[in-house]
């Protein structure tokens, strides 16, 4: 392996990767770090080792808001193999039982739509949900099965793609929470035959797909200093939320922290209504997020560090 560039400490902004199937998304995280020489890194939630597709990664800047997208929603393309239940309910577990398959495409479209809309999913004992400060595959692994309450998730979209006798692919539109395992195994249930998920790759979350992704090979062959191009914006997380242009005068009392009275400070760009969270940018761009209040006040929520913002741009 050749060796990692020198760090550097202006990498900002977001990569939108496209994960490999087989390495855990730290694992993808820390190449693309020495990758870019950056010495900052985040995720916006992780993707199981096993499954690939699109996983933003956070550089400088951006790790301030990595969190924006973990209340997104998703969609996934799941491989579910008929037949056969595993421990884990994908491929990496042990086979727990067979059964004969006797299912036609007709009787599959009929299941799935008891499971598009708002469904309850118990989630399984191989995820990363803590109970008592512990993952519950910890449990798993170590043969205590812990008891999990059913929690209401919402399937937007459930689209066959591919049917294939013993094997089906489809298209997963859901809220935060759902689990494309769980969702294998209660449709495995209710076909009487069981089933497992066999392959998953994630195709979109919130307003991003993989049409502006790149690979880690990508990202490998391009030359060092062309990396940086390849990185989104450092508000690109951002940018569902409402817009705020300010003067440089109310740009700077922002970021020393001060309030903001909106009626008065700047000009609004509408935008789709996210919660009390704003966009907010001066003369020389983005500053940051900001909180309003009851009052028409504006609060710095989140802010980059203004030394470095020629940076951004």
């Amino acid at each position: 392996m050749p060796a990692a560039p020198p760090l550097r400490c202006a990498v900002n902004g977001v990569l939108l990767l496209d994960k490999p199937s087989g390495i855990t998304s730290n694992s993808a995280l820390q190449t693309a770090r020495r990758l870019l020489a950056a010495r900052k890194a985040g995720h916006t939630g992780t993707l199981d080792p096993m499954a690939s597709g699109l996983l933003p990664l956070t550089f400088g800047e951006a790790t301030k808001f990595s969190q924006m997208l973990l209340d997104a929603d998703k969609t996934y393309e799941a491989g579910v193999k008929l037949g056969i239940q595993t421990d884990t309910g994908d491929t990496e577990g042990t086979v727990l039982s067979t059964q004969p398959v006797a299912v036609d495409e007709t009787g599959l479209r009929a299941a799935l739509v008891n499971f598009t809309g708002e469904i309850e999913q118990t989630p399984p004992m191989y995820s990363a949900l803590k109970h008592n400060g512990k993952p519950l595959y910890e449990y798993a692994r170590a043969g205590v099965e812990i008891e999990r309450a059913p929690r209401r998730v919402t399937v937007a979209e459930l689209t066959l793609l591919l049917f294939q006798k013993d094997r089906f692919v489809i298209r997963v539109a859901c809220s935060k929470g759902a689990y494309i395992r769980s969702l294998a195994i209660d449709i495995g249930t209710a076909l009487g035959c069981g089933a497992h998920l066999d392959s998953l790759r994630r195709t979109r979350i919130g307003d991003f797909d993989l049409s502006g992704s790149v690979t880690l090979d990508a990202l490998e062959a391009t030359a060092l200093a062309q990396r940086d191009a390849l990185l989104a914006p450092v508000d690109a997380l951002l940018k569902g939320f409402p817009k705020l242009e300010l003067e440089r005068a109310s740009a700077r009392l922002i970021l020393q922290g001060q309030p903001l009275y909106l009626p008065t400070q700047g000009k609004t760009v509408p935008s789709q209504n996210l919660g009390d969270c704003v966009r907010l940018y001066g003369p020389d761009g983005f500053l940051g997020l900001g909180q309003r209040k009851e009052d028409g006040q504006i609060w710095p929520k989140r802010l980059i560090d203004s030394s470095s913002l020629a940076k951004f741009q």
